[in-house]
């Protein structure tokens, strides 16, 4: 059995996450700390992060959706693009990774205690991504209730920006608010004219 690109990141990251659950030492080497990056140079951690994960249902979550929406967004650059499906791909999900924490990275670069781990960045991007190709597309909401893409994006962007700006718990919701919104743009980069068939998708959907 031939393995897809997307696949291939989901056995490289599931298999360093679960390497580190029992070696502290890995995790604490390879987790985002806005501050070891700023004041100690490590600028590995902006990209290292979305390698561990910091529990099996963390894990897990984001592994399914990745294999989930992955596929389909492979599928689209296939149908879009004249060749470089692969590399447009891993471009997409390891820039989304540094991206998705810029901002994390200017607001805690005076903080040490500050952490973060989790490919959840890059996730948000792929499935923004899909939803840029198809957005009437469902998704399964809480895994079981269907609502479309374009539905869900707007109040995942709503609800993560809004979480981001209250800062009361311990999810990185400014890594999902920009994964979502650079993975919108991204393919924008290759073709503007996505654009154009976003909208068009849009004003098309029979109620």
């Amino acid at each position: 059995m031939q393995l897809d690109i997307n696949t291939i990141l989901i056995i490289i990251i599931s298999a360093i996450s679960i390497f580190a659950f029992s070696r502290p030492e890995i995790l604490d080497k390879l987790k985002f700390n806005a501050w070891q990056v700023v004041h100690r140079k490590e600028y590995h951690r902006i990209l290292s992060y979305g390698l561990v994960h910091g529990s099996w249902m963390h894990l897990l979550i984001n592994m399914f959706v990745l294999w989930s929406f992955g596929r389909a967004v492979l599928y689209y650059f296939d149908m879009a693009f004249d060749g470089g499906t692969v590399i447009r791909y891993l471009i997409l999900f390891v820039s989304a990774i540094g991206v998705s924490t810029l901002s994390t990275l200017n607001k805690e670069k005076n903080n040490p205690h500050y952490n973060a781990v989790g490919a959840s960045g890059a996730v948000s991007a792929v499935v923004f991504t899909s939803i840029l190709f198809n957005p009437y597309n469902p998704i399964l909401l809480f895994g079981i209730i269907p609502i479309p893409g374009i539905i869900f994006g707007v109040l995942y962007i709503i609800y993560s920006k809004y979480m981001a700006g209250k800062n009361v718990d311990n999810i990185g919701h400014d890594a999902h608010y920009y994964g979502a919104i650079y993975g919108l743009i991204f393919p924008l980069f290759y073709e503007p004219k996505l654009a154009l068939h976003f909208f068009n998708e849009l004003i098309s959907f029979n109620f």
